[in-house]
């Protein structure tokens, strides 16, 4: 099996979260052309017996399918059902896929908060990479209207080699969308041009000379995908604020994280980790 036939992982748990990520996951799949792979961890901490809990993972498994097979009949969904501590299972199940899909709160997470724990450490360290599908937060009710309506592929980018894995996965994922265009943007500050021994003083030329990085980052990847429509957007000011706020209409927002992390958060820079708990729609997180 080679790279370009690693499946889309799913993870499902019977909430309303995971059932969304499954659909997500499902139309990535088609569209890439991928397998697709169902998993639903069964919890090492056991409230029934083995075999009640074996049969409930089949059932919810074949939902699952029945599911997928109604959004994608030709897909062909394979299962899993192993036992094991969620995000474990599937940072383990991650070093054999593209990516592994996941619904921002599972069953038994607390309303309050924006993304839950097994999401966020199975984000910060997976060496693929990661989507939460978000649900718009605590108060659905005040998504705004046209939330996840627009075609976009966000990617939030630095200046820098750290950004070829988020540039890879953003632009393979807009042209597996006719008509996707992917939003580049990335966040300076004069302070930010300074240690990279730009202009310390001058505004404007700070700004050109973010402009001039920003294209010269991109420019081979805009050879390499011709048929995707680039919109750079160099943002003097908070690079997390301006990803939050382009999450509400875009089809996905992608940043990038250290690789190697090993406990909670531990590979989520700021701006990722504060794009990924406030984010009003799907985000992947690319290790880089």
């Amino acid at each position: 099996m080679t790279t370009h036939d690693l499946p889309v992982i799913a993870a499902v748990d019977g909430s309303t979260h995971s059932w969304q990520a499954l659909d997500w996951a499902t139309h990535e799949a088609e569209r890439r052309r991928l397998p697709l792979l169902i998993v639903h961890v069964r919890p090492l901490t056991r409230t029934a017996d083995e075999e009640t809990q074996l049969r409930e993972a089949d059932e919810l498994l074949a939902e699952a399918v029945r599911r997928s097979e109604a959004l994608a009949p030709a897909l062909n969904p394979s299962t899993l059902a192993p036992l094991d501590f969620p995000a474990a299972a599937l940072v383990s199940l991650g070093r054999d896929a593209s990516m592994v899909v996941v619904g921002s709160r599972g069953l038994g997470g607390f309303r309050s908060l924006l993304i839950g724990s097994n999401s966020l450490a199975t984000a910060s360290m997976a060496s693929c990479p990661v989507v939460v599908v978000q649900d718009g937060g605590p108060d659905e009710d005040d998504r705004p209207e046209e939330a996840g309506t627009s075609s976009d592929i966000v990617a939030g980018v630095a200046a820098d080699e750290s950004s070829e894995a988020v540039l890879e996965f953003a632009f393979a994922t807009a042209a597996a969308r006719p008509g996707a265009r992917l939003r580049i943007v990335h966040g300076w500050t004069m302070f930010s041009s300074m240690l990279a021994g730009g202009p310390v003083f001058d505004r404007e030329t700070a700004a050109d000379s973010a402009r001039r990085g920003l294209a010269e980052l991109t420019s081979g990847w805009q050879e390499r995908y011709p048929q995707v429509e680039v919109v750079r957007e160099p943002v003097n000011g908070s690079a997390s604020r301006t990803l939050v706020t382009a999450s509400a209409t875009a089809a996905l927002t992608v940043i990038g994280r250290r690789r190697g992390g090993e406990s909670l958060g531990l590979g989520l820079s700021p701006v990722a980790q504060t794009t990924l708990t406030h984010a009003l729609g799907p985000v992947a997180v690319v290790p880089c």
